[in-house]
């Protein structure tokens, strides 16, 4: 006797292929890559609960949308707006460094680029993608209702048609515009900057970062910044600024990190690395994770996510034993 899992004219694998697309689109409404895949896992229990009553109006695509967007906009109800440590207030200054963190739910999380960006050929489509997950472009969607976020993630970043998106939030194309209009108003006073792709200058650059932070030579990795160059930790809520801070940053309370060795992700559409600290043991513990902007031939930002829990979300190991190679060796 045969037997089958499917429900309804939706089959399991027809929904599941759109979820890189769906973790791309929660993380954008929701700024962490946590809740995203959360709210993909949920959207596609439900769907899966209601694929007996799937008549095939809209399509698979639309119909796991609009569950993703409920799952979303009940998720948003009962949370903070997230945001960058930039955005709250002042830079400071080492002295004033307490350890005082936040809890994680405030801060924009860093999101690998596998999991989000589309396996699409297409340059411009993927220099488009890259730039809508870049952190200061997700935080400034946290400033927006949800309604008017999930529109302009849908009309701006997807490319939806606005009665596509009427027909998903249930209202008018009307609505959706001026909606849209709002949305754009508000992103516009932020002034977010885009960012070009990588060079082969700044690819040079990423491999003398390396060298001078797994050797710790603060004077090499200081003349790699920028002058304004900005360093920000979250959870921790103080940000730095300006190359002579981040100096006496890298001499005090950062230098737990000399010994440390790097590896290599992309996230959030930038260049960066794992950072894993010694473990007292001659092995490596995962620290956090480093995302690098650049402006010209220097580092303008360093983004540090200090949360371990990254490290397999980057596809990362847990630990590094001592002398472990990464990748590991084939055998």
């Amino acid at each position: 006797m045969t037997t089958t899992t499917d429900r309804g004219d939706v089959r399991p694998e027809e929904m599941e292929q759109y979820r890189r697309e769906l973790t791309g689109y929660c993380y954008r409404m929701l700024g962490s890559s946590f809740e995203a895949d959360d709210a993909v896992q949920e959207t596609l229990v439900r769907a899966w609960r209601k694929a007996d009553g799937f008549e095939g109006r809209s399509a698979v695509r639309s119909w796991l949308y609009r569950i993703a967007t409920n799952v979303c906009l009940d998720m948003l109800r009962s949370s903070k707006r997230r945001a960058r440590p930039v955005d709250l207030g002042p830079s400071s200054l080492v002295e004033e460094f307490t350890r005082s963190t936040r809890s994680e739910y405030e801060w924009v999380g860093p999101v690998p680029d596998e999991r989000v960006l589309p396996t699409t050929a297409d340059p411009a489509e993927l220099t488009a993608a890259r730039e809508s997950i870049k952190l200061a472009f997700v935080a400034a969607l946290q400033l927006l209702p949800a309604r008017q976020r999930s529109v302009l993630i849908l009309r701006e970043v997807l490319a939806w048609q606005a009665s596509e998106v009427a027909e998903l939030l249930e209202t008018s194309v009307a609505s959706v515009n001026s909606a849209l209009q709002r949305a754009r108003a508000t992103l516009a006073a932020r002034d977010v900057e885009q960012t070009a792709p990588v060079t082969a200058d700044q690819q040079v650059l990423l491999t003398r970062y390396l060298t001078a932070f797994e050797s710790y030579d603060i004077p090499a990795l200081v003349s790699l910044l920028h002058e304004d160059a900005v360093l920000s930790m979250p959870p921790f809520e103080l940000w730095l600024q300006g190359r002579d801070e981040l100096a006496k940053w890298f001499v005090g309370p950062g230098s737990g990190c000399r010994g440390s060795r790097l590896l290599p992700v992309t996230g959030n559409g930038l260049h960066g690395f794992g950072s894993y600290r010694p473990d007292g043991q001659g092995g490596h513990a995962p620290w956090g994770i480093q995302l690098l902007e650049f402006r010209g031939d220097r580092i303008a930002a360093q983004h540090s996510f200090i949360d371990a829990r990254l490290f397999p979300e980057f596809g990362l190991p847990t630990h590094l034993a001592p002398g472990q190679p990464w990748p590991p060796a084939a055998s």
